[in-house]
């Protein structure tokens, strides 16, 4: 839940940060913004609720909890960025 709850809070921001000039460092992403505008939500939200879904469904392997921690890691550093960002 704390990685699906991070990914919305990434694409908000993401679609704030794009409206205030800024730009997408992620080169997959940004070629899908190019080609779906603001609804490249909807390609990102996908991908990610799939991939937790695989991840959920073999959680008794060894290491797909640390896997699963360390998502949420990343998200979390993505998104302080974000904020930081955000509130220059």
């Amino acid at each position: 839940m704390l990685v699906a709850g991070l990914n919305i809070l990434d694409v908000l921001f993401t679609m704030r940060i794009l409206d205030l000039g800024g730009w997408e460092l992620n080169p997959i992403v940004d070629s899908v913004i190019a080609s779906c505008g603001d609804s490249f939500w909807i390609w990102k939200f996908s991908i990610v609720s799939a991939s937790l879904i695989v991840l959920c469904l073999h959680i008794k392997f060894r290491f797909v909890k640390a896997v699963v921690l360390g998502i949420a890691a990343i998200y979390v550093g993505i998104v302080l960025y974000q904020l930081s960002l955000i509130h220059l």
